[in-house]
């Protein structure tokens, strides 16, 4: 905590934007990590801060906290944590929220859903798609009709920055960040065959469903298009065409990519 303290009084910034987390990929499944990084880690950076001074510290909260709904819920919605990791992002909500209202200071949360784009995790759905389909592949699939809320980067971005700087929000204020639209992963994959001009059919359930996966999952966006002025400015095929047209741009990043997403 101390040398966390030394760091941000070095650094003196006035937006902080929070987004370390451990959890999110089935490959992390360490509880005592999740519970350091995402409740205890929240917790201290904010106390550094706070101790420095700051204009807006934003964190990063997951679609996850609300669990399997048959709707797109609100901000206001009962949250039913459906991992563990869902548990340890709602608490950290939960306490920023609590924190801004007592501490009378700008701390927001951002909720949000299936964000993909450049630099992404390379061993999650959409890089995987494109490197694979690059090759006249496509990789391993869940069910077709498991869906995301997928919002592109770039989107997700101004809603960090809106969160920062627009005035007069309510202390410790809750923002979901999707589009609104959920697409199933049957679609997903069928634009991916169209852009990419892939031959091969898919092998549905060829990939195990993961723990998570749900029919229905997508955001109420109402909350930050009213009081922050933010929409999404891309649907899913034109974030699926921004990402190709990055990696065209950057061969050295599909170097880099291949070497998680696997060659034949």
């Amino acid at each position: 905590m101390e040398m966390l303290t030394i760091a941000v009084r070095r650094i003196q910034p006035d937006w902080i934007f929070h987004l370390a987390a451990y959890g999110a990929y089935s490959s992390q499944t360490d509880l005592h990590k999740m519970v350091q990084t995402n409740v205890v880690g929240t917790v201290n950076l904010f106390e550094a801060c706070l101790k420095v001074g700051f204009e807006a510290f934003i964190n990063t909260g997951s679609s996850s906290e609300y669990g399997f709904k048959d709707h797109a819920p609100s901000e206001k919605e009962w949250l039913e944590p459906n991992s563990h990791y869902a548990v340890t992002k709602a608490s950290a909500t939960l306490f920023c929220r609590y924190t801004a209202q007592f501490k009378n200071v700008h701390l927001v949360t951002l909720r949000l859903y299936s964000v993909y784009g450049p630099y992404e995790e390379p061993m999650r759905l959409i890089p995987t798609l494109i490197l694979h389909g690059l090759r006249g592949e496509l990789p391993p699939l869940v069910n077709p009709n498991v869906v995301h809320d997928f919002i592109y980067i770039d989107d997700v971005i101004e809603a960090y920055v809106l969160a920062a700087s627009v005035s007069g929000q309510e202390p410790g204020a809750i923002y979901n960040v999707g589009t609104g639209v959920q697409t199933a992963m049957g679609e997903v994959v069928k634009t991916a065959r169209q852009v990419l001009e892939i031959d091969v059919e898919p092998n549905w359930g060829s990939m195990p469903n993961r723990h998570w996966d749900t029919h229905v999952w997508l955001a109420d966006n109402k909350k930050i298009r009213e009081e922050l002025g933010w929409y999404p400015k891309y649907n899913f095929e034109q974030g699926f065409r921004l990402m190709l047209n990055w990696f065209h741009s950057n061969p050295k990043m599909i170097d880099f990519y291949q070497q998680y997403c696997g060659s034949n």
